[in-house]
């Protein structure tokens, strides 16, 4: 018994030791200097000073420089360490316009069995770990562009999401552009060609990991993210622009051994958790705080725990996209809630529509209209002091184009007053007011808001799908010529058919035709105005007979 006892305290006294000699070599202290850098070589030359009071984070703790712009912050052998970008100064940006805020250490690298390339190693925590900012002029009043889900699976996506989206963006009058995640569809090799296509925008371009951005041949959630590590750095982080703090934050669990799909889970985490309460202790409550997610805050199970780290928060507001649909919450103690108003929550349009299917246009571009009606597009932020609002641009249509009116188009004038007349407002929400009148002389009535299947979604799914039938009949009697004729001939591409719908568009709202219609031509006259006070306005033809 003596024996066992005394070699059970052995081995527990070498345990103690392996552990804490391996804590030793793998914990070590990361120091240096952020400093203002004059001749923008991003290196600290001797009269370059440092900055006092601006934030360094290596992901969960959040430290501030001293008088010379100096830090020091604890790294394990997996840590990015990274500079808050503070209100009137930027960081530099690469070729493509990421913004390069961050140090990875992370001395072994990625496992080189994964498929796509991850972390090189970078050996040694360096002497010191430097972070230039350079000084510039950040109004109180600014834009943003943000995307949701570019989402391409090959280089012909990529065409297309240049031809349709980022054409009529480059010379954008934002300060900064926004991907909510989805950046690729699984295919992480896009990531550069994409960046490629986006930097031609010409503003810095911030990133969030979705699930499309993750390896599945990973192993586990901790690999999953390496090549977006490598790519765009730190999947959580934040900064500030103007007199607006902004956090980018990882919402996806990568869990491969999950047995049904999808893969993952939604959920931030105590790691992530820990960051944004450390960042927001030095955030003033005033100040308007965005926090940028991929899939919906309502979907996530830590949610609660989040609304707690914000509730005591006047002035809030979170993105996700992930949908590929446009929806506004505004959510309550359902969700952990407690702030005096509702927390906006909202789920932002894709640039990708639905995947980037439907029928090609007369350019050769699918219109791949979203699953609740509204079209592919991207939103145009304003933000001014702590107040913002949001505007929705579809692609390639002109700025004015917000609304699609659905009628038929021509009505007995016994049946007018029968007859509905439903609008989808693309940005609309339950705190929009929309208005219909019959001719200029008519009177503005009230519609209702009904949400609803999109009957404009409906007819296009239906036309797809006879165009996918007719493809499959004129491709099996291509077949059959060409066997008789032994001769090859091509059929016309004409895109991917539509494959999902919602039950409910969100924005939908409906009314009657007036009873005492004349018969004639008539012009429907739509108008609205969003939470914001933007009014829009639209019309449609019909015939009563």
């Amino acid at each position: 018994m003596v024996y066992q006892r005394c070699r059970f305290s052995f081995l527990l006294v070498l345990l103690m030791f392996y552990w804490i000699g391996n804590s030793v070599a793998v914990n070590l202290t990361a120091t240096g200097t952020v400093f203002l850098d004059s001749n923008r070589n991003q290196v600290k030359d001797a009269n370059e000073k440092g900055l006092a009071g601006v934030r360094v984070s290596n992901g969960q703790d959040v430290v501030q420089t001293d008088a010379n712009g100096k830090y020091s912050l604890t790294v394990s052998d997996d840590t990015i360490v990274f500079v808050i970008k503070p209100r009137g100064f930027i960081t530099p940006v690469d070729k493509n316009q990421l913004p390069k805020f961050y140090y990875i250490h992370k001395p072994q690298g990625s496992p080189d069995a994964l498929k796509y390339k991850g972390v090189t190693p970078t050996g040694p925590l360096p002497e010191t770990i430097d972070f230039p900012l350079i000084e510039q002029d950040e109004s109180d009043t600014f834009k943003v562009l943000v995307f949701g889900d570019t989402q391409p699976s090959n280089m012909r996506e990529i065409a297309w999401l240049a031809h349709d989206v980022i054409e009529e963006v480059i010379g954008t009058d934002a300060v900064f552009g926004l991907s909510l995640g989805d950046l690729v569809g699984d295919n992480l090799n896009l990531f550069h060609p994409l960046n490629e296509v986006i930097a031609t925008v010409g503003v810095p371009w911030y990133n969030v990991y979705g699930n499309h951005d993750m390896n599945r041949l990973a192993p586990d959630d901790r690999y999953a993210d390496e090549t977006f590590e490598r790519v765009y750095g730190p999947t959580c982080y934040s900064f500030d622009w103007g007199p607006v703090h902004f956090i980018n934050i990882d919402n996806v669990i990568f869990q491969p051994e999950k047995e049904d799909n999808p893969p993952y889970i939604c959920e931030l985490g105590d790691r992530q958790l820990t960051f944004i309460r450390n960042d927001l202790a030095f955030v003033p409550k005033e100040q308007l705080v965005v926090i940028s997610m991929h899939i919906p805050l309502t979907e996530m199970r830590d949610v609660k725990k989040l609304m707690d780290l914000l509730d005591d928060r006047p002035n809030t507001l979170t993105l996700s996209a992930h949908t590929h649909l446009q929806r506004d919450d505004f959510l309550g103690t359902d969700h952990g809630w407690h702030g005096d108003e509702p927390h906006h929550h909202h789920n932002h349009a894709t640039t990708s529509g639905s995947w980037w299917q439907g029928t090609l246009d007369e350019i050769g571009i699918p219109h791949t209209t979203m699953r609740d009606g509204a079209p592919n597009g991207y939103g145009i932020f304003t933000f001014s002091g702590n107040q913002y609002s949001i505007r929705f641009k579809a692609a390639r249509r002109p700025a004015d184009y917000q609304m699609n009116i659905w009628a038929p188009w021509e009505v007995p004038q016994t049946e007018t007053a029968k007859t509905d007349v439903l609008v989808n407002i693309f940005g609309g929400t339950k705190r929009s007011k929309v208005e219909m009148r019959l001719g200029t002389d008519g009177k503005w009535q009230s519609m209702t808001y009904m949400p609803q299947k999109d009957p404009y979604f409906q007819a296009l799914k239906k036309r797809d799908e006879t165009y996918h039938i007719e493809q499959k009949i004129h491709a099996a009697i291509r077949d059959s010529m060409q066997l008789l004729l032994k001769e090859e001939t091509e059929l016309p591409d004409r895109g991917k058919r539509l494959l999902y719908g919602v039950p409910k568009s969100t924005h939908i709202w409906q009314a009657k035709l007036p009873e005492d219609t004349r018969k004639g031509t008539h012009v429907i006259y739509v108008r609205t105005t969003d939470m914001y006070g933007q009014t829009f306005t639209g019309r449609r033809i019909i015939r009563v007979r």
